[in-house]
């Protein structure tokens, strides 16, 4: 129950605000809107006020403001407040509203999001140092090494292990191009990401790329029990730890893996303290099956909780470099270079909108915000059907001085129409699939 009404409110929000603003910039150019709707089908409530019939209808997935003489085909009187009897910028005014609108909401929902503040790791908007590269991983297959930065992979630049990261989760098993710096010097190689799955609390799962490489940042000790082996052995809080037993230490949750393994045998600790590397050996108490031996440990993180003007600044530059991924792995969908099952649909976005209200508000406004710059950005793709289709079939008409007929019109809102059913078929199958129990009902997965 939750995830569905948490799917509603976040798609009805979406939906609202995106015909809202068709609908006020409509009624500021003198179009009478015939009806406002939220939702496809059956009316389930409804009302009018004016010209205009207000409703909520019961396919949730979508919702449409009807215009007067708004389609060639329907009926015109040739009054002053038909749709198409304004002129092409008043037309493109009501069109670009929408999508703007659904833009702008991410900005604001955003910058409130930031105003609660966060805590994020520290090496995520620093350059994709490599720091460590995992046995048998796609990353050692191509002859990547510690020491390496990362500066491209396939058509995407990578500027941080933000970046890197997003990279990489969208190809799956797609060969492509990579370019590190080494020894001041730019090399190329050539990667196959490896497919892994991540799972959310309700079992869906989602195929992203890993190819093995982590960041070159060390957890730090934060406190000490007192009287365990940690003490007695001679670690100190703000002790930086390289290693144990000779394997690099990255992130705390290694640690705490590393020492489980030896309950009751000494390890050979390597801390950095004071600017310089030493080793401590430490026998860790056993606790039931694993080995404990007495720390608090964290990795490296940032906190920050930005102003109301900050937040704004920060949410307009965060929305400018996901437009720009967004773009870019659209890019790479039509070129082959990132799967399609990154795609999601309804079923999805349902998944995802319970996991993140069960994680609490600032979760569910954070993925509205994401969702708000997907529906804005994709509905301005000149697609005919979607009103970036729409501009561009305005545009086009009025670069070559004349309005395409009828049937030629027709003929590219029908092509618009199979590409848009032809992408719903991929994410719902792609949504399908998601789901383990479904999934065994497929015998060719």
């Amino acid at each position: 129950m939750t995830t569905l009404l948490a799917f509603l409110f976040v798609l009805g929000v979406l939906v609202f605000v995106h015909e809202l603003g068709h609908f006020m910039a409509a009624r500021w150019n003198g179009v009478r809107v015939l009806t406002f709707s939220l939702g496809f089908g059956p009316k389930l409530l409804k009302f009018r006020r004016g010209d205009t019939e207000y409703c909520v209808s019961a396919i949730p997935l979508g919702g449409y403001v009807k215009m007067a003489g708004e389609n060639p085909e329907d009926p015109r009187s040739g009054q002053p407040d038909e749709f198409l009897s304004k002129t092409k910028w008043q037309r493109f005014q009501i069109l670009i509203m929408g999508p703007a609108m659904n833009l702008g909401l991410a900005v604001i929902v955003l910058a409130f999001v930031l105003m609660q503040g966060a805590t994020v790791p520290a090496y995520m908007d620093k350059p994709a140092l490599v720091g460590l590269v995992q046995a048998g991983s796609p990353a050692e297959r191509a002859g990547v090494r510690p020491g390496d930065i990362v500066t491209r992979l396939g058509s995407a630049e990578v500027n941080t292990w933000e970046q890197l990261e997003i990279a990489v989760a969208s190809r799956p098993e797609r060969e492509v191009d990579m370019v590190v710096i080494r020894d001041r010097r730019e090399e190329r190689l050539t990667i196959r990401p490896d497919v892994t799955e991540l799972r959310t609390r309700s079992d869906a799962r989602f195929e992203v790329g890993t190819i093995g490489v982590l960041p070159d940042v060390n957890p730090t000790i934060r406190a000490l029990v007192a009287g365990e082996p940690a003490e007695k052995a001679g670690l100190a809080a703000g002790d930086v730890i390289v290693s144990i037993n000779g394997e690099r230490m990255v992130f705390a949750s290694q640690v705490s893996e590393a020492i489980s393994k030896y309950p009751e045998q000494e390890i050979q600790v390597v801390v950095r303290r004071d600017g310089a590397d030493r080793t401590i050996a430490v026998t860790p108490t056993r606790q039931g099956e694993v080995g404990r031996i007495g720390i608090n440990i964290s990795d490296a993180v940032e906190s920050f909780t930005p102003g109301p003007l900050q937040a704004f600044g920060m949410s307009v530059q965060r929305n400018i470099e996901m437009s720009g991924m967004i773009f870019r792995t659209l890019g790479d969908l039509f070129s082959g270079e990132a799967s399609p099952r990154q795609l999601m649909g309804p079923v999805g976005i349902a998944q995802l909108s319970g996991e993140s209200a069960e994680a609490g508000w600032i979760a569910l406004f954070g993925l509205m915000a994401s969702l708000s710059l997907n529906l804005g950005l994709l509905n301005l793709l000149p697609i005919p059907v979607l009103d970036g289709g729409h501009i561009f079939i305005m545009a086009i008409e009025t670069l070559v001085r004349r309005d395409f007929s009828l049937a030629v019109k027709e003929k590219m809102l029908f092509a618009g129409f199979v590409a848009l059913m032809a992408l719903m078929v991929t994410v719902i199958y792609n949504d399908l699939t998601r789901i383990a129990w479904l999934e065994r009902l497929m015998p060719w997965r």
